[in-house]
Parts: C-alpha cells; sequence; structure tokens
C-alpha cells in the first residue's frame, strides 16, 4: 500500500438508521426484515469488512441497533433534520482521520465502496469523496445518467466545525455543504459493478421488490 493511501483502519464506518422512516409509514426502517434478518443487519455486515471501525446513527430503539454489535449514537441535533444530522453526529464521536457514511436501507452496496472512495480521495487530494452511481433509465437506448449517491461519502474527520457551522445555519442539504470543499465524485459504473447496487428501498414494497430480486 503506498504511504499516502488511507487503510481500512483509517476509517470509520457510520450506518445511518436515524431517519423518520415517513415513507414507510414512520415505521423504524433498519429493523425492517429483509431475507429473514434486519435490513440494517445487511448492511453492517458488507461495511464491517471495509473500515476499521463501526459505529450506528439512530434515534429509537437503541438497544434493538446496540444488538448489532457496534456503538449507538442518537443525533446531536433535534427532530429528525435529515442525514446530515447523521454525518454532524458521527464526525463527532470519529477517532479516525476519515469517515465513511452508508444508510441502512441499501443492502446491496458495493464490498469496494471504502477502498474505491478512499483511492479516488487520495487521487484527487479531496476532503470528500462521493459515490455516483447509473440511474436505470426507461428505455434501452437513453444515455446512462451518474447519479450523485450523497449518503455514500468518504468524510475528512476534521470537517466537523465546517458541518456543524452549515447545520446550525440551517444548512440541510449534503450536496450543498459538500460543494463547499473539496469534494472528487467517484463512479461505480464498471464492468462488473452490479446495476442495483444502490438501489434504496423506502418504501415496503421496495423492500419485497428487492428481496425478490
Amino acid at each position: 500500500m503506498p504511504a499516502h493511501a488511507i487503510a481500512p483502519a483509517d476509517i470509520t464506518g457510520l450506518l445511518l438508521a436515524g431517519g423518520r422512516g415517513s415513507r414507510m409509514g414512520g415505521i423504524d426502517k433498519g429493523l425492517q426484515p429483509f431475507n429473514g434478518e434486519p435490513l440494517a443487519l445487511h448492511a453492517i455486515r458488507r461495511l464491517r469488512p471495509q473500515v476499521g471501525t463501526l459505529m450506528l446513527n439512530a434515534n429509537r430503539n437503541l438497544q434493538d441497533y446496540e444488538a448489532f454489535g457496534a456503538p449507538v449514537h442518537a443525533d446531536i441535533l433535534a427532530d429528525y433534520p435529515g442525514p446530515l444530522a447523521g454525518f454532524l453526529t458521527g464526525l463527532a464521536h470519529c477517532r479516525t482521520p476519515w469517515l465513511l457514511t452508508v444508510p441502512c436501507d441499501t443492502p446491496l452496496f458495493p464490498p469496494d465502496l471504502a477502498a474505491r472512495l478512499a483511492e479516488a480521495a487520495v487521487a484527487g487530494d479531496a476532503e470528500i469523496a462521493m459515490a455516483v452511481a447509473p440511474e436505470a433509465s426507461e428505455t434501452e437506448d437513453a444515455a446512462t445518467v451518474l447519479r450523485p449517491q450523497p449518503v455514500f461519502c468518504l468524510l475528512r474527520a476534521d470537517l466537523l466545525q465546517s458541518l456543524r457551522r452549515y447545520t446550525e445555519a440551517g444548512g440541510r442539504k449534503v450536496q450543498a455543504w459538500a460543494a463547499q470543499h473539496r469534494t472528487v465524485r467517484v463512479p461505480f459504473d464498471r464492468p462488473g459493478d452490479a446495476p442495483d447496487a444502490f438501489f434504496n428501498a423506502n418504501t415496503l414494497a421496495e423492500l419485497h421488490a428487492l428481496e425478490n430480486r
């Protein structure tokens, strides 16, 4: 490994499970069954080998999440203000140089997510590396569009104060905050990349459809 590379031990993985689950009727999305086990557990299993340390962000059912074997931290900000609250909470508790965020509702994300974001961050001298992935087009001859996946971010841990200022001023959009920093977008469109790697289940119907794939 090159001297300036980011090792897995330098990365804390943060599973984001702190949302309202409003499009699932307010239920706790990460605890919904997926192939017989909680959705969040699938994501944890995929994340754990990619990072040195693991933690979770959740705002309810904390004991259920603690049973997955990693520290659980509730939002620092009140009233479920969105993924940036999870980012802020993760950065506040991060003890490694980098933080990798993934949501609990995307159980098939790439097993080399951390490695590719880290490689791109070093190559681009970036503070943030954000995944972008092909969006499924309605027609086969349509041009493939790479869509940002803003909750899949590798962040320098020293961005804590920047994010604190942004959220205290009322900012809530990941991409608007990322635009204030050296951000590299990392495409996950290589041959062999799973086309549904970033499919997230917002509704129970989508979750069942994902199970049946």
